[in-house]
């Protein structure tokens, strides 16, 4: 499975990302979760006091529900990088078609480095990629990569004139 895909990714102020999905394995998502998940996408690293008191509970009963969250896989904290600080100014979508097993050429394609996210998608590719690079040169030896890529049929790049807007 596409480990980088989820559906709902949100960057907080300080940089940490948290990321939801509804799981279908009755994970403990009533509205007091949800509550607590919008309070850790503003940010990640919010107190549990803060979070207690912003949603009405302790800081022992949020710890938990936190815990759960995690537990459950409905929520994950992570550090999100910003890749034009990291000397990344160059960003693009690729949109590819392929032959043969999906989800094997979209888990090879999200383990290049480059290659930020990777969905599968429905409509005129198969798949999308998020790139970050270096400068034009170094998104040709991306494009070059990910066109001899086995299962990969073809390529249509979509060069980001702006750096994309934060989740919200």
């Amino acid at each position: 499975m596409v480990a980088r895909q989820l559906d709902d990714r949100r960057t907080t102020g300080n940089g940490r990302r948290v990321a939801a999905r509804e799981s279908t394995d009755n994970a403990p998502v009533d509205e007091v979760a949800r509550q607590i998940i919008e309070q850790l996408q503003e940010d990640g690293r919010r107190a549990y006091a803060t979070i207690g008191r912003a949603v009405g509970l302790s800081e022992a009963a949020v710890r938990q529900r936190v815990q759960r969250l995690l537990d459950a896989g409905v929520i994950q904290i992570v550090a999100v990088t910003d890749p034009l600080r990291l000397g990344f100014p160059r960003q693009a979508m690729v949109g590819l078609r392929t032959s043969g097993d999906l989800e094997r050429v979209a888990d090879r394609l999200a383990e290049l480095d480059e290659i930020s996210h990777v969905a599968i998608t429905a409509g005129s590719f198969d798949l999308l990629a998020e790139v970050v690079c270096r400068d034009d040169d170094h998104l040709l030896e991306i494009l070059r990569r990910l066109r001899t890529a086995d299962g990969v049929v073809s390529t249509e790049a979509f060069v980001y004139l702006k750096p994309p807007h934060p989740p919200r």
